[in-house]
């Protein structure tokens, strides 16, 4: 299927798992098609060891189990699957296998397209990158927005579970995954967490307490109707490859909110999240960082860094308790920027 087409090579088939991981060390694909029912080992432990050993090599999920258990498929994604095809079964007929040939041929195209080059090696950032200074006081932080890719969906539910029920703002979320996946995605979270956690419609208001996450192939913006700020979903344009984008979520709660946007730069491949987040220093908004250290990819939260936007840096595990710290001290009278 995939050698009818001129554009594609395919550089090697492997039966296996652990013959799938030894090609990749030797080939070093530009695209990996994995199944998640293998014959020695699981195909999710196979997504996890690509993972470790080559984040930047997007993996495409091409398998049975991506349909009738979507919960398998969920997993995948979140531990950084970049996209998923459903096999078609042999009661399908050839409609069924061309219809599949075309999803594959277009999904491989697309995930080569949106390869990053290989970031240069650089010293620890701390030592390379100051960080921007902050005002001594700040005005009340009215929205937290986060950005994340690859990695994010399992990390997103650390921070989200520090984060208290009462919690004082909406918090919106533009994490990179496919269409189909966000409902599920949120809905998990939302059993996690003490926060109602929703994937995102168009026209809702956004009220404290509140988590939404953009759906997958829409970006998710953010528009202000008199006293009220209301969430709007759309397909325009990819940016950054991506839809949805956080750059796109960032500068519209900058042009909703102004100063009073905290956002959040966490794992991920890519500069998606750096230009929004010039728009919300602009604005006079705070920006902070995932430590790139412990990133799945860091290059989203390093793009921020080697811009000089980011007034933080955090490590995962202090990330939602540091969130919770900084909205709360703009609530207090006597708040100073930290």
């Amino acid at each position: 299927m995939l050698g009818s087409d001129s554009e594609l090579e395919v550089v090697a088939i492997a039966p296996t798992g652990h013959i799938a991981l030894e090609k990749a060390e030797q080939l070093r694909p530009e695209v990996m098609v994995l199944e998640l029912t293998l014959p020695d080992m699981k195909g999710m432990d196979v997504l996890k060891a690509v993972r470790r050993q080559y984040p930047r090599l997007p993996v495409l999920i091409f398998s049975a189990l991506a349909e009738s258990t979507g919960n398998i498929t969920m997993d995948a994604l979140a531990n950084g699957a970049s996209d998923y095809i459903t096999k078609p079964t042999t009661s399908g007929g050839v409609p069924f296998l061309e219809q599949a040939r075309e999803q594959l041929i277009t999904k491989i195209k697309e995930l080569h397209s949106r390869i990053q080059p290989e970031p240069p090696k650089a010293a620890p950032l701390r030592k390379r990158h100051e960080l921007a200074k902050a005002p001594t006081r700040q005005p009340r932080i009215g929205v937290v927005v986060i950005g994340a890719s690859t990695g994010g969906p399992n990390m997103l539910v650390e921070v989200l579970s520090a984060i208290p029920g009462d919690f004082p703002v909406p918090v919106l979320i533009a994490q990179h995954m496919p269409p189909g996946f966000t409902k599920l995605f949120a809905e998990r979270l939302d059993t996690l967490s003490p926060l109602q956690i929703r994937e995102a419609l168009s026209g809702e208001q956004l009220r404290a307490g509140q988590v939404w996450i953009a759906p997958g192939d829409y970006h998710m913006a953010v528009t202000r109707d008199g006293p009220m700020v209301r969430l709007l979903t759309h397909k325009g344009p990819l940016e950054n490859s991506c839809r949805p984008a956080v750059d796109v979520l960032f500068r519209t709660a900058a042009a909703a909110y102004g100063a009073g946007v905290l956002a959040v730069v966490m794992t991920g491949m890519g500069q998606d999240g750096m230009k929004g987040s010039q728009v919300v220093s602009q604005a006079g908004g705070r920006i902070i960082v995932q430590d790139p250290d412990t990133c799945v990819v860091g290059s989203m939260p390093q793009a921020v860094l080697q811009a000089g936007l980011a007034h933080q840096v955090v490590s995962l595990k202090n990330l939602g308790p540091e969130i919770v710290r900084r909205v709360l001290q703009t609530l207090s009278p006597h708040q100073t920027a930290g």
